[in-house]
């Protein structure tokens, strides 16, 4: 008989096991050292729940998340040539969205702890997007360039062509596109209170190997979802989208305040299943969006997660509001 060890390690490379050898005292340390893995390794997909089966509703319309800092910094945040620079071009691209049929949304919001600024917009197709950047807005666009720097934005949609991606890349906009997979959105996708609600978007990004673990990402992130939609009642939106041509997922999650999102962190389906995602994916980005409260804020270091955390500075919508932020 082979010891557990050996049948683990057998199993884990994927070697024939005789019969005979899963008779092994699995209390051992050596069960206790790979479980998790195995039972990640033997997980069996699921079809999708109808409430993340359903078609998304948001269209054309893409969204774009993003970080922009200021080239040079000073002591007292916000008083750099390249800081004033920086919140001037962004204001006024604040100003030129406001008479913009293609911009749905355009907000920004104020770093906690530093002197960056968070890019949050909804555009109604790719061209409002290429159009704005490209052409309206091209001008501020450029200070904003020659004042800050950006990090890497989180663009998501249905589809999401080259030529999209290309107009901010050509300008040194690093871009993570989704395409939208499965996902949720409670209320009628009415937008919620704004003054207490809480955005969230991520990328996570499959740990390098031999083989790709993309199916196993999105199982887990199903399993999130499927789970919440009862569970948390203050989870009003939720949607994964998966990134062509890399291993990764965008996530997008909306919350109704942050009591809802310390429930997620503490009890919910990130308590429950975050083990599980990290064994086959890492967290590339954190964007929070609303009032994080700072328990919430010092909980998630202790999660690993590498978050940017903001608050609500300005904010121009469509009087409509969008499929992708909720209508009004």
């Amino acid at each position: 008989m082979l010891s557990s060890a050996s049948v683990l390690r057998a199993l884990l490379d994927n070697k024939a096991v005789a019969p005979e050898a899963w008779q092994v005292d699995c209390t051992a340390p050596a069960c206790e050292q790979f479980e998790n893995r195995i039972s990640f390794m033997t997980f069996t997909p699921t079809p999708l729940p109808s409430h993340l089966s359903a078609p998304t509703l948001i269209g054309d319309e893409i969204s774009l998340t993003g970080k922009w800092t200021p080239k040079t910094s000073s002591r007292l945040f916000g008083k750099s040539t390249d800081s004033k620079g920086m919140h001037s071009a962004l204001a006024s691209l604040v100003v030129i969205a406001e008479s913009d049929p293609g911009v749905l949304t355009f907000e920004l919001n104020d770093s906690v702890g530093g002197d960056s600024l968070v890019v949050h917009a909804v555009f109604a197709n790719q061209q409002g997007l290429i159009d704005f950047y490209g052409d309206k807005g091209s001008e501020d666009f450029e200070s904003l360039l020659s004042h800050a720097s950006a990090d890497l934005h989180l663009l998501r949609g249905v589809y999401l062509a080259s030529e999209t991606i290309k107009t901010l890349t050509e300008k040194s906009v690093p871009i993570t596109a989704g395409e939208h997979v499965f996902g949720y959105v409670k209320n009628d996708s009415a937008q919620p209170n704004l003054g207490t609600a809480i955005d969230v978007t991520a990328k996570w990004t499959c740990m390098p190997g031999t083989e790709s673990q993309l199916n196993e990402l999105k199982h887990w992130w199903q399993q999130v979802g499927t789970d919440a939609f009862d569970m948390e009642k203050g989870l009003i939106r939720f949607e994964v989208y998966q990134v062509p041509g890399e291993d990764a997922l965008l996530i997008h999650e909306v919350f109704e305040d942050t009591a809802e999102l310390k429930f997620h962190l503490t009890k919910g389906t990130a308590h429950k299943y975050k083990k599980s995602i990290d064994q086959v994916a890492t967290p590339e980005r954190y964007v929070f969006r609303g009032n994080v409260s700072w328990l919430i804020r010092t909980y998630s270091k202790f999660m690993r997660l590498p978050a940017t955390y903001s608050t609500r500075k300005s904010r121009t919508t469509n009087p409509g509001g969008s499929m992708s932020d909720g209508t009004k």
